[in-house]
């Protein structure tokens, strides 16, 4: 079963406060000093995806109990700046943030469509902090290397990266991202760094179109369109990918693959998953290596609302989903999760203390909430897997 804590059950980003009308798409890492970084976007002129964002962050040195002031990582004049996708490299303890701008008059549809030009259309852009999130070095433009000249739309993440560890390519990181090109659609693909997050290209692209063989986890042949992406590293080395699907019409709303190749190629094109049910929205995995090895998702469980975010199990690298636990049961849309298994253990100097066994996995939760928007806060809360 999955049980939840009381430990760091707080309001991270409020609607309505530091001069933002309303903070979305939520990003979450924890450093190597055990400082939990909370990235979203702070948007200024309304609750839409264009206009004036900025890339804002709140930092915690005690599990998330409490959260220090906001900081803003990303802005610029007429910019919007989000999609944050954050990770770690494991050989300098660094935080590398990769994210995604654009004018703030560029639409989602004016892009897709063709109706913006390069420097205004959706740019990658590389930040790099030495010291858990205080500072941040000047942005790099990657986009020549992480973006073919055809593609339009384009998103990193949003969620974590991941550096792998297993495998034969420890030390790598992986970040999901998304794309478009003209007449065909949303497609998906991964970025890779082998230099520690100072350089990337593009590894795995799936197009999108009709989806992997079937079996008991996916329906063979529907049409995938893969949109916002998580990844996660399995205990094998597999990187496993869960996707958005953003085809019109299609009967299941989640899509998943394999990468047994570091996140060169994907195993398989992207196949729905039947046994997970959420409405159209970006959702998060976690893998966690406590024994068993799980895979956590996150995402609201109504098929047809944003609503109830809960937490699914799987203990098979994701073929099969059981196991819920709903930390939220109103108005719920995106996610991110971390392992705080680390700050469980009672000599850590940020202990949580939640009463968790030894060898359990704690688990952070940053998702979109509300009373009767789910754009009223951003909320953090941690829970623990038991019994498993």
């Amino acid at each position: 079963m999955l049980t939840g804590t009381t430990a760091g059950d707080t309001t991270v980003f409020a609607a309505g406060t530091d001069g933002y009308h309303t903070f979305r798409i939520p990003a979450l890492v924890l450093a190597g000093d055990g400082t939990l970084l909370a990235f979203a976007e702070g948007r200024r002129d309304g609750a839409g995806d264009t206009g004036r964002i900025d890339l804002v962050l709140r930092r915690s040195a005690d599990g998330g109990r409490t959260w220090g002031p906001l900081a803003v990582v990303a802005t610029g004049t007429d910019l919007t700046v989000g999609n944050p996708c954050p990770v770690v490299d494991p050989a300098t303890g660094d935080v590398v943030l990769l994210s995604t701008c654009a004018a703030a008059d560029a639409s989602e549809e004016r892009i897709l469509t063709g109706r913006v030009g390069p420097a205004d259309g959706r740019r990658v852009r590389v930040r790099r902090s030495t010291d858990a999130g205080r500072t941040w070095s000047e942005p790099v433009d990657v986009t020549e290397t992480a973006k073919r000249p055809d593609w339009r739309w384009y998103a990193t993440g949003p969620g974590h990266g991941v550096a792998l560890r297993m495998g034969s390519f420890p030390g790598r990181l992986v970040v999901p991202a998304n794309h478009s090109a003209p007449g065909t659609g949303y497609g998906g693909h991964l970025l890779l760094s082998d230099d520690g997050g100072r350089s990337w290209r593009i590894g795995a692209v799936d197009p999108g179109g009709p989806g992997g063989p079937g079996g008991p986890d996916s329906a063979a042949g529907e049409e995938i369109r893969p949109n916002e992406t998580a990844v996660a590293e399995l205990p094998d080395g597999r990187a496993y990918a869960a996707t958005r699907n953003q085809a019109d019409g299609a009967v299941t709303t989640r899509a998943h693959t394999w990468s047994s190749s570091g996140g060169e190629t994907f195993d398989r094109p992207y196949a729905s998953v039947s046994g997970l049910v959420a409405p159209v929205v970006q959702c998060s995995v976690l893998s966690v290596p406590s024994p068993p090895a799980l895979l956590v998702f996150a995402g609201p469980d109504d098929a047809g609302e944003r609503r109830n975010l809960t937490l699914r199990v799987s203990a098979d690298a994701g073929h099969t989903w059981a196991r819920s636990l709903v930390v939220w049961p109103g108005p719920a849309a995106y996610s991110d999760l971390v392992d705080l298994s680390h700050l469980d253990q009672p000599d850590h100097p940020d202990h949580l203390g939640s009463g968790s066994d030894p060898g359990h996995a704690g688990i952070g939760v940053l998702h979109e909430a509300g009373e009767r928007s789910a754009y009223e806060r951003i909320r953090f809360v941690s829970v623990s897997v038991w019994e498993l």
